[in-house]
């Protein structure tokens, strides 16, 4: 091998209304070669070094945190290895295996849905007559997942990725990432219970603490607008359903800083760079 020398919108979203206490809807490198002399791509990989949680959450298989679970449990090769070492460093060329299927540390995709109805956000559902994957058709070759979850009935924003380090940070509970929802119910709700869902609702023996809410439209007290962090399952309409409501139709029009503005219903678009900055910045 031959020796080198060391290198020398406006967006839809949910405003409170001064005074009126409402939620209303508004439109807001050098490579360091020697000159005349080239470095392959091949020699640039050969000293790159990344853990292999990094690498194993840049394919797209899961977070950094549950790829050192896999790591521990023996669920990784490293070149026909296992590997049980969470502070194990391989290269891009190394064969590195989860449960005996090759990973690629491929690049990373964020796409912002305008999720319809009918279409549930789990990948392998046997059940499911629709995935929102198949709403992305044949543009993608990178396996993305989506970021959190909205059940089958329910509408709106959803982030779709193969960043795992991001998707952790997004659906762990101290980030705190901002979501909110129109949501249409059976009858009118009463100022009473709206106190109510800002003080707390006991839901499996946690109390759920709506961050803001209120009347989404003056004229019809039906539709509520309302903010809140927590990622349990079906929390809005089981909140409501305590409190004796039916949801009739649930819209997520914000969720981390991000809106559905210009996106149809099952649509999808591309994140810009600045949104990806402002994301993995935590700014939401």
């Amino acid at each position: 091998m031959e020796k080198r020398r060391p290198a020398g919108k406006s967006e839809v979203k949910y405003t409170k209304s001064p005074g009126k206490g409402l939620l209303s809807r508004s439109t807001v490198g050098k490579t360091g070669a020697r000159p005349g002399r080239q470095v392959s791509k091949k020699s640039e990989k050969e000293v790159t070094l990344i853990r292999l949680n990094r690498f194993i959450a840049n394919s797209g298989v899961c977070s950094r945190r549950d790829a050192d679970e896999h790591i521990k449990n023996g669920l990784v090769t490293v070149n026909g290895k296992l590997v049980t070492d969470m502070g194990t460093k391989v290269t891009h060329d190394d064969d590195v295996r989860y449960k005996n299927k090759r990973l690629s540390a491929e690049k990373k995709v964020y796409i912002l849905m305008n999720k319809p109805k009918g279409y549930v956000t789990t990948l392998e559902d046997p059940h499911a007559e629709h995935t929102v994957i198949e709403l992305l058709g044949n543009n993608f070759q990178e396996r993305v997942y989506p970021v959190g979850r909205l059940d089958k009935a329910t509408t709106g924003v959803l982030l779709l990725t193969n960043d795992g380090d991001l998707a952790g940070k997004l659906t762990h509970p101290k980030y705190k990432r901002k979501k909110i929802y129109h949501v249409f119910l059976d009858k009118v709700v009463t100022k009473n219970d709206l106190y109510k869902l800002i003080e707390g609702v006991e839901l499996d023996g946690v109390t759920i603490i709506a961050d803001e809410v209120s009347y989404a439209d003056i004229d019809d007290k039906s539709q509520i607008g309302i903010e809140l962090h927590s990622g349990q399952n079906r929390v809005i309409r089981r909140m409501f359903e305590t409190l004796g409501y039916k949801v009739k139709k649930l819209d997520r029009v914000y969720f981390a800083g991000l809106t559905k503005k210009n996106v149809q219903r099952g649509k999808w678009r591309l994140l810009t760079d600045k949104e990806v900055s402002m994301l993995k910045r935590g700014i939401f």
